[in-house]
């Protein structure tokens, strides 16, 4: 199912197609069954080559090295990476282009451009367990104490903790009424891991919680200047959101391609099984819903592009988020539904996937919480506005 795209995003699609068949589909159930793991020289194979293809650039700004790549051509590319479960795609590190606005050029060349080179790995050390997706409500704190700041916090599902050598770490500044971000390097005195809970998904990558102490980092180590908030943070937000809405399309796809050619094959009450109406329905719901959002998905990104308004684009990505995450749900669910038993089995992608398109709902904040940003964005702006 094609739509219309820019015969650079149509290059880059090709690109990660091939990377993801090759590289990355074949050890799927090998990961699976190994508790999310590959050997060591067979992920270090598919993250070179991630970076040779430039993956891990493709945010960073040409002036630091990087690809500038569009929106519409890093959707592109995560469509395509979504397709594979058990987040092999995660082998690289992808700096964002907000990093290079916020941090300072010491950050920039200790931390961000280390994660282009793959020479360093980064976490999110943002939610908590009160207030969870409400970032606006978090209670860590970061507490200036001479040409430091010592911070205090508990940190759930901090993505890849158990892998990464830094956090980015969000706190409340009582002393200035704001929040901002925190370098912090793993290893720091007061940081301690209270808990690697298990998840439903098969991941490399694991959640820990972290507690911070009294963790002392000198302000050298905050992101942006006193005045500038959540503002990056809600960056990262935008860009997490409309690059899940890719994904979910990229593992939509593969559902219905493997779900119709099981269906073809399969034989029952001597008809294939395609030729039942009520899988030929379940079929059809779901490439029009992968429709529907592909288009969603790709216009949210051209409107980022075109540098349209800023809320416009936030409540945009978080359309995308919600309408795209709970429509690969649905097909999960019906491509486990044509599979029957088999589709229960974890060597069967449509298992794995109705395990892992879950989580997509649930972080980088829950429906609910797009539900409720959409809502105030057109009760302040209008429709037109949005």
């Amino acid at each position: 199912m094609q739509i219309e795209l820019s015969e650079s995003a149509l290059r880059w699609q090709a690109i990660a197609r091939e990377y993801a068949d090759e590289y990355l589909l074949p050890h799927e159930v090998e990961a699976e069954l190994n508790n999310g793991e590959l050997p060591a020289e067979i992920t270090e194979r598919n993250k070179a080559r991630a970076i040779e293809l430039g993956f891990s650039a493709i945010d960073v700004p040409k002036a630091y090295g990087g690809l500038e790549l569009s929106m519409e051509e890093q959707a592109a590319i995560w469509e395509q990476l979504g397709r594979i479960t058990n987040a092999l795609s995660w082998c690289f590190s992808e700096p964002q282009s907000w990093m290079f606005d916020a941090c300072s050029e010491e950050q920039i060349q200790r931390y961000v451009l280390p994660l282009m080179r793959g020479e360093r790995k980064d976490c999110y050390a943002i939610t908590e367990s009160g207030p969870g997706s409400d970032v606006a409500g978090l209670d860590a704190t970061a507490v200036k104490d001479g040409n430091a700041y010592v911070l205090n916090g508990e940190k759930w599902y901090v993505t890849s903790g158990n892998l990464a050598d830094f956090f980015w770490f969000q706190a409340r500044l009582p002393d200035e009424d704001e929040d901002a971000l925190f370098l912090v390097d793993q290893g720091t005195a007061g940081i301690d891991v209270v808990a690697t809970p298990a998840f439903s998904h098969t991941y490399a990558a694991h959640h820990p919680t972290y507690r911070f102490s009294d963790v002392r980092v000198k302000a050298s180590q905050r992101v942006g200047k006193p005045g500038d908030g959540m503002a990056f943070t809600r960056s990262w937000f935008r860009h997490e959101r409309l690059m899940i809405g890719a994904r979910s399309c990229g593992a939509a796809a593969r559902l219905i391609e493997e779900a119709m050619a099981f269906a073809s094959e399969r034989t029952v009450d001597g008809a294939p099984l395609s030729e039942k109406q009520a899988i030929q329905f379940m079929l059809a719901d779901s490439v029009t819903e992968l429709y529907a959002s592909r288009l969603m998905t790709y216009e949210a990104a051209r409107a980022t592009d075109r540098g349209e308004n800023i809320k416009a684009q936030h409540s945009r990505c978080s359309m995308v988020k919600l309408y795209v995450s709970e429509m690969a749900n649905r097909v999960a669910d019906r491509a486990v539904q044509i599979f029957g038993g088999r589709g229960y089995m974890r060597e069967n992608v449509a298992e794995r996937f109705f395990r892992e398109l879950r989580v997509d709902r649930i972080w980088e904040g829950t429906s609910e919480i797009q539900r409720l940003i959409i809502a105030r964005s057109l009760l302040k702006r209008g429709l037109d506005e949005m």
